[in-house]
């Protein structure tokens, strides 16, 4: 598979990615064995970067990637971690010693001295103009905690505040047919100062797959049930923001632009792969079957100047108006 250079952490990673809130909780339940069996799938469809968070299913994302890179130590991963959801989400909360006693958490729960790179989870909007935070991320680095550092954002304007700090190797942020709004300036920006971006949330919370109706009920436990209107964290982190019955509608219409010999997830992700700036897309992966698909979406051709015209378009129809604005 392709590999790209992640920003300034300077290692390569695969263009498709794995992430795995789902193997740790908010998506029903996945047993352990099934767990190990989507992340060797990811491994041999030549998937070499994970995604994870110290708050998947409190430590049990982080504690199954620990185990199978114990399992596999040839297998050449690179772990990215999230930290500061453990915590009330307040400024004050990102502190240099919260930073030493999450990264330690983490780095018990996967096995490593050093963490290949911690990424601040989502915090609030001010943590971004904080030099002290910055000042006691590049502590961690100095102590060997962590390679390097990074973030994961809500808003285009926090990926833009975490782009101008010189230390951020990379920005997480949702990228998807149903969310453009990353296309206009903050890919560029990273392009520019040599950060990476990671894309998730790169099916909509599987609406791109085309999988779904407007009749689709998901357990009590997963998040596309219990925080669709935002009960539990930000509202874009379930189905992108899109309301439920427009994503559906507007998914059937996407499933008709997929090229032939391809799904509508796997075009979703090639679309994500070819916009420039992206380092690595990471969707989860509840199967084996689902990790090999999702894989082979890294060898497909680009897409047409139609197709990607069509998804604009289409974007412009039925999701501008909700999302656009707001994140």
């Amino acid at each position: 598979m392709e590999q790209r250079v992640l920003g300034r952490t300077g290692r390569e990673v695969s263009v498709v990615g794995l992430g795995t809130w789902q193997l740790g909780a908010d998506w029903g339940e996945v047993r352990e064995e099934d767990a190990l069996a989507v992340l060797d799938a990811a491994v041999e469809s030549g998937v070499t970067f994970f995604d994870t968070a110290d708050v998947y299913g409190d430590g049990r994302s982080e504690q199954l990637i620990g185990r199978y890179l114990r399992e596999r130590p040839d297998a050449g991963i690179f772990t990215a971690t999230k930290m500061g959801r453990r915590a009330e989400q307040l400024p004050e909360h990102y502190n240099l010693d919260n930073f030493r006693a999450w990264t330690d958490r983490s780095r018990a729960n996967l096995g490593v001295d050093t963490l290949d790179l911690v990424q601040l989870h989502c915090p609030p909007t001010p943590v971004y103009s904080s030099d002290a935070v910055f000042d006691a991320l590049d502590t961690l680095v100095a102590e060997k905690r962590v390679a390097a550092y990074a973030v994961s954002v809500e808003t285009c304007e926090e990926a833009l505040a975490a782009i101008a700090r010189p230390g951020t190797a990379s920005v997480q942020i949702i990228l998807n047919p149903f969310r453009l709004k990353p296309l206009e300036r903050v890919l560029p920006a990273a392009a520019e100062a040599g950060v990476g971006i990671i894309a998730r949330v790169p099916l909509a919370s599987g609406l791109l797959s085309g999988r779904y109706t407007r009749d689709t009920v998901f357990s009590a436990d997963d998040h596309r049930t219990y925080n669709r209107h935002g009960e539990a964290f930000d509202q874009g982190e379930t189905f992108s923001g899109v309301d439920f019955a427009t994503g559906v509608e507007a998914a059937a219409e996407f499933a008709e632009l997929a090229p032939e010999g391809a799904t509508p997830a796997q075009t979703a992700l090639r679309w994500i792969i070819q916009q420039p700036g992206v380092t690595s897309v990471i969707p989860g992966a509840r199967s084996p079957e689902q990790a090999r698909a999702n894989a082979e979406a890294a060898a497909l051709p680009p897409l047409s100047r139609a197709t990607l015209d069509a998804v604009g378009e289409l974007y412009d129809r039925h999701i501008r108006t909700q999302v656009h604005g707001r994140w």
